[in-house]
């Protein structure tokens, strides 16, 4: 029976104090981990309430809430209803996850992202009401055309403003003034009096259409920033309502004429010609290559870098040749590439994933595919490469443009209607049926259906088999030690959710060297990203979990040698994980390590011995029905 992650979501932001409580989310194998910004606003009793949270562990900021092995759908549903990170956290500094590049991309996207809606709604009505013009269903010359047509381009010749108050709203500065400083550059008595050769201070105030523009308004913002917070600091209170927003327009607007202008402008250009530079060196290539590395870039957030670029070139050219058929081939391909899958596969709940995943990427939305299906199995990935890289190439040759900044997708075809090439949407179309057709024939050929359990999967298989054959399957069975050293309880462990058996019966180590062994006759199910926890699933039905150390998802991998993947077949006592204790011992890593049978259910759970030394490959756990 499936879970309603939706719900589960809202009851725990609720339950951690709200999304304006967390400064930062996060998962390791079976918790979610959160960074709260006031731990008073928690309410860790409410949360150990909620039907599929089976533990809350933490103290202060940190606070863990245990899912189990549904952890990546609770994960992604929390991440698709909440934004975290506004705020710093109480009595604590904030953290910078990343270095000036990244902070710069972050910002630039945040300025961006929420220009989309209204370019491409405007972009798509341009490119219907050139359709319908093209084929004689509207004249040019109606009013009602002419209206409309305005309408549409009322977005692009307003975008300084629009980016003046996603600028403001991202600094903090007043916003209205920041409109009036940006919107001062678009009046048609200043156009006129520059044009006529204005000169202020000595300077000649250069010619500079501001209207379709976004870097000039960026710096423009960038320097109110300044102005206000300094002009703040030293004015007094009683005049601050007039005073500081007249001094900020009295510095920013001749400014912004004089030097900011000019310089946006010229970054603006820089960089589109930069683009067409890439796209004139390699020609046609360009397209189909970075459709190709598309997927790998958006696994990254590196594609964010392209954003500024595409809405710009729309604004300034009125189309993006390089971008937009790219994203084309790649969305297209990630569908046929989930079509192939579901079609291949025996995984019902894979079937299902890679259904919905296909459709949403059919639309133009790829992340569903991306992270349930694309990156989970290298072959699917293989697929998607191809069609993308074919498919990217087609457009590339026959040249199509885009002229809506949008994610393509079907919904959105008529983004890439030209009224002066009637065949760029024919080319298009021919692109979007190569890139599903190579794709999809493409995983067909190299998908190879295993079956290979992840960690989203394990939490099926107690389900798919009937109580009664569980049991029997379970019926005295043995796991064996995965380390050499002594055996103690779980209760000895320093770990509240391993402590309490909420995450299963079996046994803790103490252990010594750096090998870590499998318990069971079976194969590995799981790995860690962070290499710290390995499951298992044994012949004879068991679902193992060992978890190395205590708090080591901090470690991010640091310290692990992975030598089993998922999927692969082991026998007891086989090395599947190495550890660097020399590491471990330098960061006071404390390394007592908690196994545990995670599907037992009502079966009984013995350990075998009673904190004595054991050697690895020697039983310690007995499973009986």
């Amino acid at each position: 029976m499936a879970k309603n992650y939706q719900e589960l979501a809202h009851e725990v932001v609720k339950g951690v104090g709200g999304s304006e409580n967390v400064a930062q989310l996060e998962h390791c194998t079976t918790r979610l981990r959160f960074t709260l910004i006031d731990p008073a606003k928690a309410d860790r009793e409410s949360l150990k309430k909620i039907k599929g949270v089976m533990g809350v562990v933490g103290s202060g900021i940190q606070c863990q809430v245990v899912i189990g092995n549904d952890v990546n759908e609770a994960f992604d549903a929390i991440n698709q209803n909440y934004t975290f990170g506004q705020s710093e956290t109480k009595g604590a500094s904030s953290k910078n996850s990343g270095g000036f590049g990244a902070m710069a991309l972050d910002f630039m996207v945040g300025v961006f992202q929420p220009l989309v809606p209204a370019i491409a709604g405007s972009g798509i009505l341009k490119a219907f009401l050139s359709l319908f013009s093209m084929l004689g269903w509207m004249a040019s010359d109606s009013s009602l055309y002419i209206v409309l047509m305005q309408a549409a381009d009322a977005a692009l010749y307003f975008l300084p403003v629009m980016v003046a108050v996603n600028m403001a709203t991202k600094l903090k500065v007043n916003r209205l003034v920041a409109v009036a400083a940006v919107g001062a550059t678009l009046l048609p008595n200043m156009s006129a009096a520059i044009a006529e050769g204005l000169n202020l201070f000595g300077i000649q105030i250069q010619t500079v259409q501001y209207s379709y523009q976004v870097f000039p308004a960026i710096l423009s913002v960038a320097l109110l920033y300044f102005v206000e917070k300094y002009t703040t600091k030293w004015t007094p209170k009683p005049i601050r309502v007039f005073f500081v927003p007249m001094i900020c327009l009295i510095i920013v607007v001749p400014v912004t004429l004089m030097i900011l202008g000019p310089l946006g402008l010229n970054i603006g250009s820089l960089l589109t010609t930069a683009i067409l530079f890439l796209y004139e060196k390699l020609g046609w290539l360009a397209v189909g290559l970075l459709a190709a590395v598309l997927p790998f870039m958006i696994a990254m957030g590196m594609h964010k870098a392209l954003v500024p670029y595409a809405v710009g070139s729309i604004a300034e050219m009125g189309e993006e040749l390089l971008y937009l058929p790219a994203s084309l081939a790649h969305n297209i391909s990630e569908s046929g590439a989930c079509f192939g899958v579901a079609l291949k596969t025996k995984d019902s709940d894979l079937r299902q994933a890679a259904i919905s995943s296909g459709v949403s990427a059919l639309f133009g939305v790829t992340e569903p595919a991306l992270y349930s299906v694309t990156l989970q199995h290298k072959q699917v990935m293989y697929g998607v490469v191809l069609g993308s890289l074919v498919g990217g190439l087609c457009l590339g040759l026959t040249a199509v443009k885009g002229f809506v900044a949008m994610g393509p997708g079907l919904a959105g075809m008529a983004m890439f209607i030209d009224p002066n090439n009637s065949m760029n949407i024919v080319w298009a179309f021919v692109g979007f049926g190569v890139s599903l057709a190579v794709s999809f024939g493409g995983t067909l050929i190299v998908y190879k259906d295993n079956t290979v359990l992840n960690a989203e999967d394990a939490a099926a298989i107690e389900q798919e088999t009937p109580a009664a054959s569980l049991k029997e399957a379970f019926a005295a069975t043995d796991v064996y030690a995965p380390v050499n050293g002594k055996c103690v309880p779980l209760s000895a462990v320093h770990d509240e959710v391993f402590a309490s058996g909420i995450m299963g019966k079996g046994a803790a180590f103490i252990w010594e060297g750096d090998t870590v062994t499998s318990p069971v006759n079976g194969k590995v199910v799981m790995v860690a990203r962070t290499k710290h926890a390995v499951g298992f699933q044994a012949d004879s039905g068991q679902e193992v979990l060992i978890h190395v150390g205590m708090d080591t998802v901090n470690l991010d991998g640091k310290g692990f040698t992975v030598l089993k993947k998922a999927g692969e077949s082991v026998k007891v006592g086989e090395p599947v994980l190495k550890v660097d204790r020399q590491f471990m011992q330098a960061n006071n890593i404390d390394l007592t390590t908690p196994m545990v049978i995670t599907n037992a259910g009502e079966t009984n759970v013995e350990c075998l011995t009673d904190e004595r030394e054991v050697e690895a490959g020697e039983d310690v756990v007995l499973v009986c029905a």
